[in-house]
């Protein structure tokens, strides 16, 4: 089957920075992670992963985890999403208990949405009907209401012109734009990014933060962002945890002072530099801890 050429995706329009930026007020989507534990097997002789971790994401704010491979970054935020269970401690979104005493597994639900690293988008529909399955699917709403919003969302996005075509058909990082927009569709508190742009080489990446703070500003939704890019984490986050090597824990909080909208400018700034030489010299001592234990990806 031959492949026509693609109309380009529309690039994300970054906000002019000296103009306000108008969001919708935030009363959802904040996150409290409180003194969880994590074990994997026996309680007596297993591996312990995360070790009485405390820490808030605020409602509306992109929240960055960052961290040594393997330090347990990925299980709290599979213990959000209710793939895995906690040991002990509780996680609760807004007023509402996760999970905790009586219930250590949280229920997924379309509150909480993960975009993964490795992409989940169904290949044999095309990216229109890739956004608007969830909400059909899931009865929230009819095929014509689910379509309508998917186009508005797509233009939003800069993805206007590749509604008809299928995620084998467009770039990596379009495809990652797509499933951020499958992702809002269903109006979720809160988005799980798990290092979503680590296969990307470091021009597309540039242009994806960019869209995903276009995106971000226009929605409002809060996110829970795992990397291992300083630069991609200061850049983005409201806040930025720095984990502990195995178990994990916050050995540090920065809240980025940065005013948002951004732009790549504030890479040269002297306040961007501050904040990562800061966080260098706090992962990599914590890389060294890891390195010598011999730590490997979980």
């Amino acid at each position: 089957m031959s492949v026509q050429p693609l109309p380009a995706a529309g690039p994300a329009r970054m906000p002019s920075a000296h103009l306000a930026v108008q969001t919708p007020a935030v009363r959802k989507g904040g996150v409290r992670i409180v003194d969880a534990v994590k074990i994997y097997g026996a309680q007596d002789a297993g591996i312990l992963a995360v070790d009485h971790c405390t820490f808030d994401v605020p409602p509306g704010e992109i929240t960055v985890i960052v961290g040594p491979s393997g330090c347990g970054k990925t299980t709290l935020l599979n213990a959000i999403a209710g793939f895995h269970s906690l040991s002990s401690g509780s996680i609760h979104l807004d007023d509402e208990m996760l999970c905790g005493r009586g219930k250590l597994k949280a229920e997924p639900g379309p509150d909480r949405i993960v975009v993964f690293q490795n992409g989940a988008l169904f290949p044999w529909k095309t990216n229109i009907d890739n956004i608007a399955f969830g909400p059909i699917m899931q009865g929230r709403m009819s095929r014509a209401e689910a379509y309508d919003k998917a186009r508005d969302m797509m233009a939003d996005a800069g993805l206007r012109g590749i509604e008809q075509n299928y995620p084998g058909e467009i770039s990596s990082g379009v495809r990652r734009r797509v499933e951020i927009v499958r992702a809002l569709m269903n109006n979720p508190k809160i988005l799980l990014l798990d290092e979503p742009y680590r296969a990307l080489d470091s021009l597309t990446k540039s242009v994806m933060h960019e869209a995903l703070l276009e995106i971000f500003y226009k929605n409002r939704v809060t996110i829970f962002f795992i990397t291992h890019d300083l630069e991609e984490a200061i850049f983005l986050g409201h806040r930025v945890v720095i984990m502990t090597t195995r178990p994990c824990k916050p050995k540090k909080i920065l809240d980025i002072d940065i005013p948002h909208p951004r732009d790549y400018s504030v890479l040269t700034t002297k306040r961007f530099r501050e904040f990562m030489d800061e966080t260098a010299a706090a992962v990599h001592e914590e890389a060294i801890k890891a390195f010598a234990a011999g730590e490997k990806e979980r």
